[in-house]
């Protein structure tokens, strides 16, 4: 066995070991902090948002599948192109009775004027304190990560995205809503 594969086998063992010995699952914790727990109820929620109502609360989209990805700025590069590749499948979301919400730090002022400038048609919700987010798993010091999670009509978390590539995010995400659809 060469030094390097000997190395990556230890690493592996004591990576194991140390899951087992701290009792976690590495799905249970992420950079953000403690994730909800997959097949539980979705932790709820009522945020500001850019659309006419003002407020939107999780319990609003009972009866519909939800994308709830949080994502870092507006207007930045990833999160522009994540939100471009949302929005270009929204039709496909929408066959498939599903609703999607964008969760940042960032107040309704810079998210109404981001999906005015880049053509957004979905809600985006303002968690400028990271309430939310940390409910999620999915804050640091003062900004939202890039964490995906869909949520079935009866408001149970079905799947959880970390690690996320914006370009090409919408379909992984509409791949897993298929396969849950179907199931």
């Amino acid at each position: 066995m060469t030094s390097r594969r000997y190395f990556a086998t230890i690493l592996l063992v004591i990576c194991l070991a140390l899951t087992t010995w701290l009792n976690f699952t590495p799905n249970v914790w992420a950079l953000g902090g403690k994730l909800p727990e997959l097949y539980q109820t979705a932790p709820e929620f009522t945020l500001p948002t850019n659309i006419e109502d003002g407020e939107i609360s999780l319990s609003d989209y009972r009866g519909k599948w939800v994308v709830l990805y949080f994502y870092p700025k507006d207007f930045t590069s990833g999160c522009t192109i994540e939100a471009h590749r949302f929005q270009e499948d929204l039709p496909q979301y929408i066959s498939r009775n599903t609703q999607i919400l964008g969760v940042s730090a960032d107040d309704i002022k810079s998210h109404t004027e981001f999906c005015d400038s880049e053509g957004l048609k979905f809600p985006l919700l303002a968690d400028t304190d990271g309430t939310v987010s940390k409910a999620y798993g999915s804050w640091l010091r003062f900004l939202s990560l890039r964490h995906t999670f869909i949520i079935d009509p009866d408001g149970i978390l079905q799947k959880i995205f970390l690690g996320v590539k914006p370009l090409i995010h919408s379909k992984e995400v509409l791949v897993s809503l298929d396969e849950l659809q179907q199931s």
